[in-house]
């Protein structure tokens, strides 16, 4: 890259303001493989998906500043690039083994271009393709330099879809859906053989009539129901001991980095005792996303989703409303339970009455109206960010706060589920 450039892209960074997302991408087992990185330009309005120098200088210079393990923790990074972008060199830092440098199906394929992939892939770098509609000229001559291919859902009938998946299997790509919105969707894909899913399909509750908790769900509820009734230690830790697998599970909780014990704890009355009241109900609320057959093979993405909410309108909460003690806990308990929806396959109104909880936390969940309720909403838009109209500019200007504190407070959250979900589940 010129010095020019590099100047340009330095001077825009100093002026422009970004809020960073990150779209979860799973593979065939639900399991999470990667993230696409977004940036959404808080003057400007228009999210930074590849499009120019600027923005993906400005992910790039976050992903410098805060590590980027911290936002993608062991998964893949896909991040937007164009032509500008892979003719200089300001990528070079990052870990070619977790980064697929991105271009959009408008790229021209030109020899220059060409050359200098074919060059990048010489040193490890690996690329994808964006939104795919048909075999063009132009994405010929890119195949061979490409790994994974995504194609967007929205832009493409279903009729075109099978010839394109077909030729591009046989091409030996790895396909990405994207937009995926619906069960629906994702079954048809998964039919035609796509490796990857992106979008948020999986955290729409499907409401199942008659829908029943499972063993373990009920235990936690169970627990979570004498925490809330303030029984007595020894009650509580006897309920502990009854099921097996949510005493395994809270001893491996209680010895991640996140809750930061200075020595490994081995007994469930010494669990009870380092977290108390408060911390075991927070986990508990976690323990209900655990699927107990799975532990080792898959993570829920709705898992992941609930652990960052949670943990991002709690640092928002204690910013805004420092003195008010209680505030942090109940954002929590906001963000975990918001996908609860998605997890029971019942209405949101319908667990508000089966798990006790404050007006505030009702109000927030089935109306997103309120002080936390304001909160949830902005840790919506930042994850539908690709939509188009940015709404997380607005409410942070109703919050007072900066993008600059946003992004801090989100790969802070991003780094903490991350430690939950690879330490104890």
């Amino acid at each position: 890259m010129t010095d020019n450039a590099s100047h340009h892209a330095a001077h825009d960074l100093a002026v422009r303001e970004f809020h960073l997302g990150r779209q979860p991408i799973l593979d065939r087992n639900q399991a999470l493989f990667g993230y696409e990185l977004l940036f959404r330009d808080a003057q400007g309005g228009n999210t930074q998906r590849g499009g120019g120098l600027a923005a993906t200088a400005a992910v790039i210079a976050h992903a410098g500043q805060l590590g980027l393990e911290k936002a993608i923790g062991d998964a893949q990074a896909f991040l937007q690039v164009d032509a500008a972008v892979i003719e200089g060199d300001m990528f070079a830092f990052l870990p070619r083994e977790k980064v697929l440098l991105t271009l959009g199906a408008t790229v021209e394929a030109s020899a220059p271009l060409l050359e200098r992939m074919a060059e990048l892939k010489g040193h490890g770098f690996r690329f994808a393709l964006g939104g795919a509609r048909a075999i063009t000229a132009d994405l010929e001559r890119l195949l061979p330099l490409v790994d994974v291919v995504k194609i967007d859902l929205r832009e493409l009938a279903e009729a075109a879809l099978v010839p394109l998946s077909v030729r591009l299997r046989r091409e030996h790509k790895k396909l990405v859906a994207e937009k995926v919105e619906t069960r629906a969707q994702y079954d048809i894909c998964r039919e035609l053989g796509f490796d990857y899913f992106q979008g948020y399909y999986f955290a729409q509750p499907v409401l199942i009539s008659g829908r029943k908790l499972t063993p373990s769900q009920l235990a936690v509820m169970e627990l979570m129901k004498l925490i809330t009734s303030e029984a007595e230690n020894i009650d509580v830790e006897r309920a502990v001991k009854r099921d097996v697998t949510l005493a395994l599970n809270l001893l491996r909780l209680v010895n991640t980095p996140a809750v930061g014990a200075r020595q490994r704890i081995d007994s469930i009355s010494q669990a009870l005792l380092v977290l108390g009241r408060r911390q075991l109900q927070r986990w508990l609320q976690i323990m209900l996303y655990v699927d107990p057959g799975q532990h080792g093979a898959s993570v829920s993405p709705l898992l992941m989703l609930a652990t960052t909410r949670g943990r991002l309108l709690e640092l928002l909460a204690k910013r805004l409303r420092p003195s008010q003690r209680n505030v942090a806990d109940i954002a929590f308990t906001v963000g975990i339970m918001s996908l609860m929806d998605a997890l029971f396959g019942i209405s949101m109104s319908e667990i508000v009455t089966q798990i006790p909880v404050i007006d505030e936390v009702a109000v927030a969940l089935t109306h997103r109206s309120g002080f936390f309720g304001e909160l949830l909403r902005l840790a919506e838009s930042i994850e539908q960010m690709h939509e188009g109209e940015d709404l997380v500019t607005p409410t942070l200007k109703q919050l007072a706060m900066s993008s600059d504190e946003l992004v801090e407070f989100e790969v802070a959250a991003f780094e903490w589920s991350d430690s939950v979900v690879r330490y104890a589940i």
